[in-house]
């Protein structure tokens, strides 16, 4: 990975998820700033990764040649708009991890009395498994941002996990889907799951150990096996006239697809709901 300075412009836990990636494979401390406007998050940062640390988020962007945006969206404006006021930003990189700011509105906001077009943004969403190392990020990069941009950009969210570009801005609504909200459908599932285990008569602790280990050996299962469609998985685990056939069965019959589906489109009908907001 190409050596640049960062500068992260919040210090929650996704800055603190990749500064971790970044420095346990061998990034220079020193080429990395975290600012906040709290000092609790910057002294953990501190202590234990000996990055430089700042309450100025001006301070960090003057420092660093690629600015890591993790602010909540609500506050993106303010942030953005202090940062064009007071440092030029014409030949730095942005990395927004922030979700429902598209790339262009993140342009104007930092554009200050520049062009929007001579700002280098690059969008993208991660989700929470990130903080594991076993992240799932989108990215999107406009057609003005260079392909030694993009490698770093890459780079830099692959510290967390594996990444997937996107051609059409409009695709990260559906990375959001498939990837950025998802993990919320597998825990309702799972805690579905716990609880009719419990009502089969195994107390909370072993229901839990049941299906959540369960899980964890069905997503390593579709890991060691790329070659395999997840369908011939399924069939593998699935004997006919057996119990887990009858299950799938009962899936079916309740239209498991369509409610999947659905759910998935409501998800992305919300992402763009949201871009609308800012």
């Amino acid at each position: 990975m190409q050596h640049r300075k960062i500068g992260f412009i919040g210090a929650g836990n996704m800055s603190k998820s990749i500064i971790s990636g970044l420095i346990a494979n061998g990034y220079p401390a020193d080429l990395i700033m975290a600012s906040n406007p709290s000092t609790g998050k910057l002294d953990v940062l501190q202590q234990n990764f000996a990055i430089q640390t700042t309450q100025d988020n001006n301070q960090a962007t003057e420092f660093a040649d690629v600015i890591v945006l993790a602010v909540k969206p609500q506050l993106m404006q303010q942030v953005c708009a202090d940062l064009a006021k007071h440092v030029d930003l014409t030949n730095k990189l942005f990395v927004s991890i922030a979700a429902g700011i598209p790339a262009g509105r993140l342009q104007q906001m930092l554009s200050g009395s520049a062009s929007a077009q001579d700002i280098a943004v690059i969008r993208t969403m991660p989700n929470t498994p990130s903080a594991l190392g076993k992240g799932m990020t989108g990215l999107y990069a406009a057609a003005n941002i260079t392909a030694e941009d993009k490698t770093f950009a890459g780079d830099l969210m692959s510290q967390v996990g594996e990444i997937a570009w996107v051609e059409k801005e409009s695709m990260i609504d559906a990375v959001i889907a498939a990837a950025g909200s998802s993990p919320a459908y597998f825990f309702l599932f799972l805690e579905a799951m716990q609880k009719e285990a419990e009502n089969l008569g195994f107390n909370k602790n072993t229901a839990r150990l049941l299906v959540q280990q369960s899980m964890l050996g069905a997503a390593e299962m579709v890991c060691h096996n790329p070659s395999l469609e997840l369908s011939e998985l399924r069939t593998q685990v699935t004997s006919k006239g057996g119990t887990t056939a009858k299950a799938i069965e009962s899936f079916q019959q309740q239209n498991l697809e369509s409610v999947v589906a659905n759910a998935m489109q409501a998800a992305v009908k919300r992402a763009q709901e949201m871009a609308e907001l800012f």
